[in-house]
């Protein structure tokens, strides 16, 4: 057998690429996402009923007392060592968030109802 010209080689690692391409293409392409979804997504009322989540990091203007009815959360004070005094809170200050509502289990609503 003769020896494999370097144009061909060429020619093979070009196909390859190409190859990937196209399936990459096709993989992303069954990953779009269309306009409505988004619109929906992005929608302020989307995120309306969605808690904070459990780690909050506080914006300008923020204070705890503000965070605590945003977010649901009375003891944000007692669930954060780490904040000395509730009246010093700055932008970029990380705290734990735990919901209200997260710390009932169905057994003790069941319960307050009877």
């Amino acid at each position: 057998m003769g020896s494999v010209s370097s144009s061909t080689v060429m020619a093979e690692k070009i196909s390859w690429y190409c190859a990937l391409l196209m399936a990459l293409m096709l993989v992303l392409s069954c990953c779009e996402v269309s306009e409505t979804e988004l619109s929906t997504v992005g929608h302020p009322r989307f995120f309306e009923n969605k808690p904070c989540d459990e780690i909050y990091v506080v914006r300008e203007g923020e204070t705890l007392n503000t965070i605590s009815e945003k977010c649901g959360d009375p003891y944000i004070v007692e669930e954060n060592p780490h904040i000395h005094d509730p009246d010093d809170v700055f932008p970029g200050l990380v705290i734990k968030i735990t919901p209200f509502i997260d710390r009932y289990t169905p057994e003790d609503v069941s319960s307050q109802m009877r």
